[in-house]
């Protein structure tokens, strides 16, 4: 179930501050009833792909791609927010509003993510969990650390939203393989996951001018999809007679490349379809004075930072 509702979360990030709730409430719907756990079951339930050997431990390709590919979307369909992109097409970075929170919310994920990968064991004396809880920690500090050296060297200064997205980033890819690496290839895995969020961003934002607020899709989707075919490099055949390339195993990897491709074709098809059937029928969009006065007012009817808004003084009561 918190799967289920982690592959619908992702999606919120890529259309942040223009989506309408309404929408985002009905395509959380169809994720969640529909697009998730047919797919889930193709590779967890026992369906043609698990039938063909594809494996996903605890959903690099299940929850975070397909999320990912969701949310791009969704961001296509609804375009870029106001401001984002100047008359020239080159990107205007819109920061958050505390980087301080943020950074905060990557340590509870990557806390949370011990039960993500470790609790995907489904029993509690499985001593691989060691290994997993090892393999998912050495990930994420690599593509922490990755992002860190690439965004100091490329810009002077050490990004700390970046250095986020890339332990979210390694934590992602690591997830598929986690039970089937050892804790030398989840640094190799998490290193290249800090590489491709920090590529994907840069390629999201500066070639293809799609308004990813969080950088979800280069976390989640790209990643996700690394995730996959990592699992299909790196198994060591320690954990279940499961080998990858490295160990001789094309097939394998053949096989996890097709899950990578239908996981993307099922859910950014599957994505575009909903968001556009939405867009043709109640909008999927804010309006512009909405937008630009936060949609916490123009949605919820009430200001999330009362504190930072000028209010009129109240009225002298006789």
């Amino acid at each position: 179930m918190v799967f289920a509702a982690t592959a619908a979360t992702i999606v919120s990030g890529c259309v942040a501050e223009r989506c309408k709730f309404s929408t985002y409430i009905l395509v959380s719907i169809v994720t969640t009833a529909l697009i998730y756990p047919i797919y889930g079951h193709w590779i967890w339930g026992g369906g043609w792909l698990s039938g063909l050997g594809a494996l996903d431990f605890a959903g690099s390709g299940v929850v975070h791609a397909l999320g990912g590919w969701i949310g791009l979307a969704g961001a296509l369909m609804l375009g870029p927010r106001f401001g984002k992109y100047r008359k020239d097409g080159t990107p205007n970075a819109i920061p958050g509003h505390s980087i301080t929170m943020a950074t905060l919310g990557v340590f509870i994920l990557w806390f949370g993510w011990f039960g993500f990968n470790c609790g995907s064991t489904l029993i509690g004396t499985d001593l691989r969990t060691s290994i997993i809880a090892t393999n998912t920690t050495l990930a994420a500090a690599a593509g922490l650390v990755i992002a860190i050296i690439i965004t100091w060297k490329w810009h002077g200064k050490p990004d700390v939203g970046m250095a986020g997205n890339g332990a979210i980033a390694g934590l992602v890819g690591i997830t598929a393989p986690c039970a089937w690496v050892t804790p030398l290839s989840s640094v190799v895995i998490g290193a290249v996951a800090g590489v491709l969020v920090v590529a994907g961003v840069w390629f999201l934002d500066w070639v293809l001018h799609i308004d990813d607020p969080v950088g979800a899709v280069s976390v989640h989707g790209i990643n996700g999809a690394w995730g996959l075919l990592a699992l299909g490099i790196f198994a060591d055949g320690t954990y279940g007679g499961v080998t990858g390339l490295l160990y001789g195993d094309s097939g394998f990897f053949a096989v996890q490349a097709l899950s990578v491709v239908v996981n993307f074709v099922w859910a950014f098809g599957l994505g575009c379809i909903v968001f556009w059937v939405l867009k043709k029928t109640i909008g999927i969009r804010v309006s512009p004075e909405e937008e630009l006065e936060g949609l916490d007012i123009g949605e919820h009817g009430m200001s999330a930072y009362p504190n930072y808004v000028m209010t009129e003084p109240f009225a002298e009561v006789d």
